[in-house]
């Protein structure tokens, strides 16, 4: 049976978050951006310290706070996608290697807001200094038409991203 945007069309877990690809060439170009992003991403995972010890869950919440400033648990694991009982084991984790500091929150004392410390600032740079020059060495390696189309798409990508 099929549901072209038909509102009867039954609702579960499973099938809400579905999208059908278009028909048309753009499903090919959307294939074809997932896989280079999604291996470019994996690329730049991969690109960690030998020694660095956090799970990629504990760097992305890391990251998330410095970009976003002083979060509450609930708020931060809102950021993340994840539950508030697993966002504070990340927490707390980071609290106990010094990377985040806990503090009151400014209006409602039932509450803390968690913090990136100066530590986890510095880990946090040392990471994005080690990812940003493996991909400039990348780019070093393009033509310059090549280099302009990714210039270009730059910041075609991050709306993507954001949307």
């Amino acid at each position: 049976m099929t549901y072209a945007n038909d509102m009867t069309r039954p609702s579960s877990p499973a099938t809400d978050n579905a999208v059908a690809a278009p028909d048309n060439a753009d499903g090919g170009l959307a294939s074809a951006l997932r896989m280079s992003t999604m291996r470019l991403a994996r690329r730049l995972r991969s690109e960690r310290a030998d020694d660095d010890a956090l799970t990629l869950t504990q760097l992305a919440a890391l990251a998330t706070l410095d970009r976003h400033g002083a979060l509450s648990v609930g708020e931060l694991a809102a950021h993340e996608h994840v539950r508030p009982p697993s966002m504070t084991r990340v927490v707390t984790c980071l609290e106990e290697l010094g990377l985040v500091e806990r503090t009151p929150h400014a209006t409602d004392r039932r509450q803390v807001v968690v913090q990136v410390t100066a530590e986890g600032a510095d880990l946090l740079a040392r990471d994005r200094r080690r990812r940003d020059a493996w991909l400039a060495r990348r780019l070093e390696a393009l033509g310059p038409e090549e280099l302009e189309a990714v210039r270009r798409a730059a910041p075609v990508l991050e709306r993507l991203a954001r949307g």
